[in-house]
């Protein structure tokens, strides 16, 4: 009996190779990328990574991954978006509503909302992970924010009164990116969402 968690990351477009290190240094976790619907049979959960929001959603739907992954998570897989990941999932992007996403999240969100690339920093934030706050460090690259939650969503984390973490059920989404930085608090969280 395998044991391992499956983890894909979509390797369509964005900084999937440093998700897949990540994870790889996680204990009894296989990565793999994810790039058809076949690939994504092969996975127990599936990571959605930083990019460009708008080229990420056209990809998906070009190979149909896009109605793939919707039927996947409705049926219970865990999904984490990260960054344009997070814009991927919401419901509604506030300055473009009209931008096709998944809907798998009863968010709305702003896209570059801590400014331009220029503007990218890194921050220590508190995350509430497994009943507990911790702090880890956030690396914000043309990062979204949430500007509106839905009555079942969960926040996780809030930066300079922006919410940038959230959770609903088997969807988690971040507006940072965690890969960059070593720590692999989020993703075992992730992780360990495929069996809770």
């Amino acid at each position: 009996m395998n044991d391992r968690a499956r983890v894909g990351v979509l390797a369509l477009q964005g900084d999937f190779a440093a998700h897949i290190k990540t994870l790889s240094s996680i204990p009894n976790v296989t990565a793999s990328e994810v790039r058809t619907p076949d690939d994504l049979k092969n996975v127990d959960a599936l990571i959605l990574p930083g990019g460009e929001s708008t080229t990420i959603i056209k990809l998906l739907q070009r190979i149909d991954l896009d109605s793939a992954i919707t039927q996947r998570v409705s049926t219970g897989m865990p999904v984490f978006g990260t960054c344009a990941g997070m814009i991927v999932l919401a419901n509604e992007v506030e300055e473009a509503p009209n931008q096709p996403t998944l809907k798998l999240l009863d968010i709305g969100v702003a896209r570059n909302a801590f400014g331009r690339q220029i503007d990218s920093f890194e921050a220590d934030l508190t995350v509430s992970l497994n009943n507990s706050v911790e702090t880890i460090r956030g690396v914000f690259i043309r990062a979204p924010y949430a500007t509106r939650i839905g009555p079942n969503v969960e926040v996780l984390g809030i930066f300079n009164d922006k919410i940038v973490a959230v959770r609903d059920k088997n969807v988690l989404a971040i507006a940072f990116h965690p890969e960059l930085t070593g720590d692999t608090s989020i993703h075992s969280y992730f992780v360990n969402m495929i069996t809770s």
